[in-house]
């Protein structure tokens, strides 16, 4: 038995997370940990910032000085192996710099990506992210995550075709920046569904499709980016994991819930709800301290 572990079980796999803080819960790094523990791993938090945000709308983004960001990360990886790094929104070019001479420094380790929504935000601090993005990070991207239209709107930015655009096309041009995979969300089809597409330049390797949900969610992105993240790190090969994940959100989604007056927040402990009946059938059992098992069942 290690001495170090005192239970004799394996460690669980660890996720690096870069991500800012969300007050409302619904993403940013308490959200990544809520689902990386959901699935099975274990989270590294390393914090960017923190939104400025409720449930209704998003005002600003408070900035972690970018020499902080990166020597959290150090710190921890120095002492936690890692298995899958998962980039959410860093907050500034400054902190995007920071983290991928962070990630360069573990090129053997797969990079997860997910690209927000950044509307809120001032243009210029948008052109200035984005730019850094697609120069620093994106070559050392395993897969991006991201909204359709989001991906859309900023790798073809001159296409006039743009708005009819595959989810190849968006690969294509992901890949001329060094990015191995798109998992692209959100696409509209007929009859009310959306359409989920992980893909390679040269095909469609999975789609699933799902119902649309009468209700607009914070943190989506950040719920499915860090689902997969957890997947791979577990040991999933890469097209398991996004249908899993995928499969995560959606029913994190079907029970979300209004906290405040805004938008809608996920679920992401949807799996360790009890019936009512069940609670009913046990009022006069003994107190149990079982642990329910996390999403995919997997144990350790």
């Amino acid at each position: 038995m290690d001495p170090t572990d005192p239970a004799g079980e394996a460690p669980l796999p660890c996720v690096l997370s870069f991500n800012a803080s969300d007050p409302t819960g619904a993403g940013g790094l308490a959200g990544d940990a809520l689902v990386i523990a959901s699935v099975g791993a274990h989270a590294l938090p390393v914090a960017t910032g923190a939104y400025l945000r409720d449930t209704r709308e998003t005002i600003g983004h408070a900035a972690l000085d970018d020499a902080a960001v990166a020597e959290q990360a150090r710190m921890v990886a120095e002492d936690v192996p890692l298995q899958v790094i998962k980039v959410g929104f860093a907050g500034s070019a400054e902190a995007v710099a920071a983290i991928a001479a962070f990630a360069a420094d573990y090129s053997d380790i797969p990079l997860i990506a997910y690209m927000p929504d950044l509307s809120w935000w001032d243009d210029q601090e948008i052109d200035n992210y984005l730019d850094a993005f697609r120069e620093l990070l994106l070559p050392q991207t395993a897969v991006l995550v991201g909204n359709n239209s989001t991906l859309r709107h900023w790798l073809l930015p001159e296409s006039t075709t743009h708005r009819h655009a595959r989810a190849t096309d968006l690969a294509r041009a992901a890949a001329e920046l060094g990015v191995s995979y798109v998992l692209a969300t959100g696409l509209a089809l007929p009859d009310g569904q959306i359409g989920n597409v992980l893909a390679s330049p040269q095909a469609e390797l999975c789609t699933q499709t799902f119902e649309r949900i009468d209700a607009s969610f914070l943190g989506a992105g950040d719920i499915l980016s860090a689902a997969l993240a957890a997947l791979l790190a577990m040991g999933s090969d890469l097209t398991e994991a996004t249908l899993e994940a995928l499969q995560y959100v959606d029913q994190s989604l079907d029970h979300g819930f209004h906290p405040g007056m805004g938008h809608a927040v996920a679920d992401r402990l949807f799996w360790a709800e009890t019936d009512d009946s069940v609670l009913e059938a046990d009022a006069d059992a003994s107190p149990s301290t079982d642990i329910p098992d996390p999403f995919n069942e997997t144990k350790h």
